[in-house]
């Protein structure tokens, strides 16, 4: 039997998600009654700036006390869009003070300082969900937490950043450089007008800390993550990866220990081979594989981003806590039992594309062979391209740590045969 008193719900944030997220709570109304058990109803809409017109929105709803808002007795849940450190983590934590349960789709605050949140959200006995904070529309964080909750996920593998991976995919498909690309993805809406967290990898490690967090049963932060951009990758890098049949992606890659006392989570640009499901994903989708032991090899596909997407999983955590609140009860909250030590990147194990310019004589290709075996990093694949006295050496390794690698690309530099290291370049996928 339907309860026809409504859930109340503060929607802190009326941008691009949010108007997303207001539109479809009024369109779907009856349908989400229907699958909740009662009608829920804006409380109000907490906005900058009041006076700006925004369409489908009662004007009587928008407020700019936000603070007031989510501390308001008959507000049942709080959905926060609005981004960012603070006010975000002030108001969260004054909307689970005062008895609302809260969904977010904030994951530079999750990544930061989730720890506080579910402490607050045990504390009073309220929910935290937060689907839309990783791969917009695409179900992932909850099949990690529910799911998955009786398997033992080793590994997480994925892009997780729509901006990059279009630019990646355009310098791939036409030959652009990376400003080029950039300036395609800005103008299409791809990429804001500074898009520095997309590009130098900040919003996909903070993904990865939530990944990592929930794959491993370990608090995970953003400060935890290994974290490269994709500034530095070059036409020539990306053509070099089409000579050898592979794709340059942006990769978020969360993995378990051999171990099994540690995990580590890092984001780079790596080269994977063009037969790999993750070469395949095209413009700003996203792409996420779990592997687990039981349940094996996972892929979760989707738009990972826009205003329509995201609200998506925003209204099924919605749906979600007002079942909960309706029961009188919670869903699951922060598991962080395993406590595993977080890695750091010169301990991960990965394979490396490296590209050097050298002299083109004889015996470099054993000096160069002599540095890699001196470090303890072998070879698996050279090539070499001789031009004009100067030659191109080519080079894939086996695994190595990031550490020896590091020391091997030193020695290199101090060669005298040795002109310049064109690239270094991770290989995931093989």
């Amino acid at each position: 039997m339907m309860r026809t008193q409504p859930l109340k719900v503060a929607l802190l944030g009326c941008g691009v998600v949010g108007s997303e997220v207001a539109r479809i709570m009024t369109t779907h109304a009856t349908d989400l009654a229907a699958r909740i058990g009662a009608p829920v109803e804006l409380a109000g809409v907490a906005v900058r700036r009041s006076g700006r017109e925004r369409p489908g929105i009662d004007p009587a709803l928008l407020t700019t006390d936000a603070e007031e808002l989510v501390r308001r007795a008959d507000v049942d849940v709080v959905i926060e869009v609005i981004g960012g450190i603070e006010p975000a983590r002030t108001l969260i934590l004054a909307a689970m003070e005062h008895g609302a349960s809260v969904v977010s789709a904030n994951k530079a605050l999750l990544a930061e300082d989730g720890a506080t949140l579910h402490a607050a959200a045990a504390k009073f006995g309220v929910d935290l969900y937060y689907e839309a904070s990783v791969a917009g529309a695409i179900p992932l964080l909850r099949p990690l937490r529910e799911s998955l909750a009786g398997d033992k996920v080793n590994r997480v593998l994925g892009i997780v950043n729509g901006t990059t991976n279009f630019i990646l995919d355009r310098m791939d498909s036409t030959g652009a450089g990376f400003a080029d690309a950039l300036d395609e993805a800005t103008r299409l809406g791809y990429a804001e007008a500074d898009p520095s967290a997309d590009i130098e990898g900040f919003d996909a490690a903070a993904k990865a800390a939530i990944l990592a967090g929930l794959a491993f049963h370990t608090r995970v932060t953003a400060a935890d993550v290994y974290r490269e951009g994709i500034t530095e990758v070059t036409a020539a890098d990306v053509a070099g990866a089409k000579t050898m049949d592979r794709v340059v992606k942006l990769l978020a890659i969360c993995e378990r220990g051999e171990d099994g006392t540690s995990v580590s989570a890092r984001v780079h640009p790596a080269m994977i081979p063009r037969s790999h499901p993750l070469a395949s994903v095209r413009e700003a989708y996203n792409a996420v594989f779990v592997e687990s032991e039981a349940a094996g090899s996972l892929m979760f596909y989707g738009p990972g981003a826009g205003g329509a997407p995201t609200a998506s999983a925003v209204l099924g955590d919605l749906v979600a806590v007002c079942r909960n609140k309706l029961s009188q009860t919670t869903g699951p909250g922060e598991s962080a039992y395993a406590n595993l030590d977080v890695r750091p990147v010169g301990r991960a194990v990965t394979r490396y594309h490296l590209s050097l310019d050298v002299a083109d004589k004889p015996g470099v290709l054993a000096q160069v062979a002599t540095v890699f075996a001196q470090h303890d990093v072998s070879i698996d694949t050279v090539r070499q391209q001789g031009r004009d006295g100067d030659a191109t050496l080519v080079i894939v390794t086996h695994s190595a740590t990031d550490a020896a690698l590091s020391a091997t690309v030193d020695e290199l530099r101090g060669l005298d045969i040795v002109r310049d290291i064109a690239g270094i370049m991770r290989v995931e996928g093989e």
